[in-house]
């Protein structure tokens, strides 16, 4: 598209990501891949759950892990209450919280997928698969298996006073872990300290791209980060905007073009379709045509 309808600027481009993580874990492919092509333009593509992924408290409760042993790059505040970066541990699978053991009913849905044709059938089907997961074994063990975690969290000195007042419940994990607390007026600490960490990691972006002389942008990600006046995308902004970060609304894109913003995304998946993918492209572009200053 950009070649298309920009093409004095030469554009190319490239993407990097990875599954579950915030814009802290995601520092090395900056560092080791883009930095090397000298960008011009240098975008963060931010989900409601980039929050969460950001605290390593929260991605240690979510995922059963050691705060202080993660996979990936992380950030801790050290004796003096400042916040670092911390190497990935290669160790971390050999520290990992113990697990409970999983409930009869979801272990019997296995066996019986096994053994009846209908239920293998129906083990196909993405709604159905879905509808399983929020009413099957999940809701009733999953919330159980995070108090348990959060208990043993709240152990290290680290977390101790993060988790006061707080335990998952099962709202937490029906609509997506940990994710909805970011739209509540009054956060708990762990995730007042998750939005410190979110601006952290920004920061180390902004700093990056300033010294190589890039410009950066974020791209707030289809409905759920919304625009102006929604709690999540008032609270990026807020981040942002205090460090002259530019944020283009996918949502006000798609609303502004008289779009429905569901067809941006799979019917039984919140992750874009095709459709999402040309909408979050058009988002950008239209951004950039009016901000080709960038590519000077």
């Amino acid at each position: 598209m950009a070649a298309r309808e920009l093409p004095h600027l030469g554009i190319a481009t490239q993407a990097y990501g990875i599954g579950g993580t915030g814009q802290i874990n995601q520092l090395p492919f900056y560092d080791e891949y883009a930095r090397r092509l000298n960008p011009k333009l240098v975008a963060l593509v931010f989900y409601i759950n980039d929050f969460a992924n950001n605290s390593t408290a929260l991605q240690a409760l979510l995922h059963g892990l050691d705060p202080d042993r993660m996979p990936f790059v992380s950030a801790q505040r050290d004796a003096r209450g400042d916040i670092k970066l911390r190497p990935p541990d290669p160790e971390f699978h050999r520290f990992a919280l113990p697990r409970l053991p999983k409930p009869w009913y979801g272990m019997a849905w296995k066996r019986l997928v096994r053994v009846s044709r209908f239920a293998k059938w129906l083990d196909t089907k993405p709604r159905v698969r879905v509808i399983l997961s929020k009413i099957g074994a999940q809701p009733l063990a999953q919330p159980l298996q995070y108090a348990a975690w959060a208990n043993i969290i709240a152990e290290f000195p680290y977390c101790a006073s993060l988790l006061d007042n707080w335990q998952p419940t099962i709202r937490n994990y029906l609509a997506e872990p940990f994710v909805w607390q970011f739209s509540e007026e009054r956060l708990p600490p762990v995730f007042e300290e998750a939005l410190e960490y979110t601006a952290f990691g920004i920061e180390q972006f902004k700093r990056r791209a300033d010294r190589d002389g890039a410009t950066l942008a974020i791209v707030a990600v289809t409905d759920e980060m919304g625009t102006r006046g929604d709690p999540q995308f008032d609270r990026l902004s807020a981040i942002a905007e205090a460090r002259g970060i530019p944020v283009i609304s996918q949502y006000a894109y798609i609303v502004g073009q008289g779009h429905d913003y569901q067809d941006a995304r799979w019917r039984n998946d919140a992750h874009w379709n095709a459709t999402g993918h040309q909408w979050a492209a058009e988002a950008a572009l239209e951004w950039l045509k009016k901000n080709q200053d960038v590519c000077d």
